[in-house]
């Protein structure tokens, strides 16, 4: 279940795919119906990436098997089977996966999106600067991650591609 459908049904709002941006995520319940929607439709998707992973890891699943669990877990929120395939945008899914994998990285990337989101002045802004920089600090701090890290900063500036096409950067 798509956790901004859910809040948004639960706080009678509007359904986000067809109000707002569109997009079922936390930013867009945050336009819809305000902080508490939208923090916890945050804590909804970052936990359909931590529980399966963290329980991959408790299995003692290898780098490989974890990286593929995590792929999983964001394919199934891009493209929900009960949801006609139309899911989210994947940013909160994703590092909730990699906060199971790596409590640095998951932290480094979160001040990349914490610094992205203030300069560009948009959310998708930082999601797409912790997407390119996820490769990078992997390799640093998480290594046998690096393959997961480079998928899912394909899959995001993918899904981000409307974002950044359309982008103006704020006057100076």
């Amino acid at each position: 279940m798509n956790s901004a459908i859910l809040i948004c049904r639960c706080f009678n709002l509007p359904d986000p795919r067809q109000h707002g941006s569109g997009n079922p995520g936390a930013t867009n319940v945050l336009r819809l119906g305000g902080k508490l929607p939208a923090l916890l439709t945050l804590c909804g998707d970052v936990s359909k990436g931590v529980i399966p992973t963290i329980t991959a890891d408790y299995l003692h699943f290898l780098p490989l098997g974890l990286s593929l669990v995590a792929l999983a877990a964001v394919m199934g929120h891009l493209f929900p089977v009960f949801f006609g395939f139309a899911g989210g945008k994947g940013v909160a899914t994703a590092f909730g996966s990699i906060l199971a994998i790596s409590l640095p990285l998951a932290v480094s990337l979160l001040l990349c999106w914490l610094a992205g989101a203030r300069v560009l002045q948009r959310s998708s802004g930082g999601a797409l600067c912790a997407a390119l920089a996820a490769p990078v600090l992997s390799y640093w701090l998480a290594p046998a991650y690096l393959p997961l890290m480079l998928a899912l900063c394909a899959i995001l500036m993918f899904r981000h591609g409307d974002n950044w096409r359309s982008w103006h950067l704020p006057p100076k």
